[in-house]
């Protein structure tokens, strides 16, 4: 008890805190503040806000909104972004941001879901190429993340961030309402440099999740204390696609059989060469534990980050002292601790009735999900070069990807008997081996 505490204390006390070049966080190190590297090219900095405040009201009587809004940087070249700052316009109800770059050949969609600068609803993903499906959630590339304790995102000395001349930024944030609705006028600072003879290797993103499965503590009672029960309230808060996501991941990460405990696993095969430069872990409120290994159970097993003390309060990017590459045949693995005592000591979550807790976009729900900015070089050459004019969506595991172009998330519930979470037809498990989902 004592050390939950102590955590949460922390929480409150925690300030800002730009990426660290820590890879393994153990108790008494101390944390190294990234610096950005002076380039040749002349360096713009940019501000852009939204153009008036805006009032959050959570949805279907719930307590948390997820909102897009457009902005345009107004760029007329080709141009390398090598660091951002999200500024929350309201601390106290920003739970997280994400900003996502609008290449310019879905500029007209975006400005048409924007509303004349009302921006839109946007759980999930933006919902540029229509929401709802595994597509959405990586189909815009990902800028940076921002959540609370996270300072400046500062590329990898010697990468930058494509923004393509005519490029709109989508900047999507969760307001959390527990606390109460104020309006918020949040902002985003770029710093750039142009593409053109900048030297940057390009950066992408790369999304690792495992399944959440962290029961009511033992002796805890409620109505949403069962899975089947907590997985209708996530569909009925959020949509019947967060349904379908929770039990595609479960089908991948455990074979479709829940696995209920405080750690969530999941290993995933590598699917392209890259080089990874930086990891960003990512959990809600009940995170305390997160690590990253790099074909685990091997000879050649390589623990890439290792967070033993993780707070949601005090969240940061790391840096890997050198690259590090990841191929086909490779194995990923990432794993979280989750702590549900902070539950009744939060005193936002100790408001709520107990539940088991899943995967969902919601504060009072879950997530374990690494972040890794890769390169797919290490040195310039002519195809990296073009890639300086590209944008790529942040990009999921094969398993995931693969099924973007054809099934919507929804379409998942006939897999798998979302009340019982068993399979039920000989077609479904025909439907499973025919996705590559299950051997």
């Amino acid at each position: 008890m004592a050390k939950v505490n102590r955590r949460l204390m922390a929480a409150v006390s925690a300030g800002l805190l730009s990426a660290t070049t820590l890879v393994n966080v153990t108790a008494g190190a101390s944390a190294h503040v990234a610096t950005a590297h002076p380039h040749t090219s002349t360096v713009s900095t940019i501000t852009l806000k939204l153009a008036k405040p805006f009032s959050p009201v959570a949805p279907k009587g719930g307590h948390d909104l997820y909102h897009c809004s457009l902005l345009n940087p107004k760029t007329t070249i080709n141009e390398m972004i090598t660091s951002s700052t999200f500024s929350p316009g309201v601390l106290a109800e920003d739970h997280h941001a994400i900003l996502y770059l609008v290449p310019p050949a879905d500029a007209a969609r975006a400005k048409k879901l924007d509303a004349n600068g009302t921006g839109w609803t946007c759980f999930g993903g933006p919902g540029i190429n229509g929401q709802g499906s595994i597509a959405d959630l990586g189909s815009a590339p990902w800028l940076s993340a921002w959540s609370p304790g996270h300072g400046p995102s500062v590329e990898p000395s010697g990468t930058g961030m494509p923004l393509p001349a005519g490029s709109l930024i989508v900047m999507q944030v969760h307001y959390n309402l527990l606390a109460g609705s104020k309006p918020d006028q949040s902002k985003v600072t770029l710093k750039m440099i142009p593409a053109a003879g900048s030297n940057l290797l390009p950066l992408s993103v790369l999304l690792y999740p495992a399944a959440v499965d962290l029961p009511c503590p033992s002796g805890v009672t409620g109505t949403l204390c069962s899975r089947a029960a907590s997985l209708k309230d996530i569909g009925a808060r959020f949509g019947q696609s967060a349904i379908g996501f929770d039990n595609l991941l479960e089908a991948i990460c455990s074979g479709g059989t829940p696995q209920p405990g405080d750690t969530s696993t999941c290993t995933w095969p590598v699917g392209a060469k890259n080089y990874v430069r930086q990891i960003t872990p990512h959990m809600h409120l009940l995170g305390a534990a997160f690590k990253v290994t790099l074909n685990p159970g091997t000879p050649s097993a390589q623990v890439l980050l290792d967070v033993p003390s993780y707070n949601f309060h005090y969240q940061r990017s790391y840096l890997l002292p050198t690259p590090t590459e990841i191929k086909p045949g490779d194995r990923l693995q990432v794993s979280c601790t989750f702590d549900p005592a902070i539950r009744s000591l939060d005193p936002y979550l100790k408001t709520l009735p107990p539940r088991y807790v899943l995967w969902g976009d919601g504060s009072s729900d879950e997530m374990c999900l690494a972040i890794l900015g890769v390169t797919s070089s290490l040195t310039m050459n002519s195809s990296v070069v073009h890639q300086q004019s590209i944008l790529r969506g942040a990009q999921w595991p094969a398993r995931l990807s693969a099924l973007q172009a054809s099934t919507p998330m929804m379409s998942f519930q006939s897999m798998t008997d979302s009340i019982t979470n068993r399979y039920t037809e000989l077609a479904d498990l025909r439907a499973m081996v025919r996705y590559h989902l299950c051997g």
